[in-house]
């Protein structure tokens, strides 16, 4: 075999190495890295998934608490979904709010374990942002 057979061998063979490395990541990463999804994007897909992330804003006059069980529907004006929470809220949950939360769907009710909410006043995380500006639905000034 000729040196430039060889390198041309050894350039393929470590390329190959490198996308089964890269693939061997992503797949192990895959079940780590959870992606929300705003109401008007959940598909029959979410609604059966094991586990994922709803995100948008709390809707005005919906948030109902019973104890330690909180009730409430997270909107992004084109659709609305209830969720359901068992635990200690937020100190900054609000109407209006903008949320994270992750749990799975029980014949369209979500159940959260988690809720997220901004941090300050002025932060909004960048993906419910845009969506919610795609929509016309967003109108604060809010950056992260």
């Amino acid at each position: 075999m000729s040196p430039k057979a060889k390198r041309f061998a050894i350039v393929i063979a470590a390329g190959a190495l490198l996308a089964a490395a890269a693939g061997l990541a992503m797949t192990a990463l895959r079940d780590n890295i959870v992606f929300f999804v705003t109401p008007s994007e959940v598909t029959d897909i979410h609604l059966s998934a094991e586990r994922i992330r709803l995100g948008g804003l709390v809707a005005d006059g919906s948030i109902l608490i019973d104890g330690t069980v909180a009730q409430f529907d997270v909107t992004d004006e084109s659709a609305t979904f209830t969720i359901r929470y068992d635990g200690a809220l937020p100190d900054l949950f609000r109407e209006g709010q903008g949320i994270i939360a992750e749990g799975a769907f029980r014949d369209r009710l979500f159940v959260a374990d988690t809720v997220l909410a901004k941090h300050d006043e002025t932060y909004m995380p960048r993906e419910i942002k845009e969506s919610l500006e795609e929509q016309g639905v967003w109108k604060g000034e809010a950056t992260n």
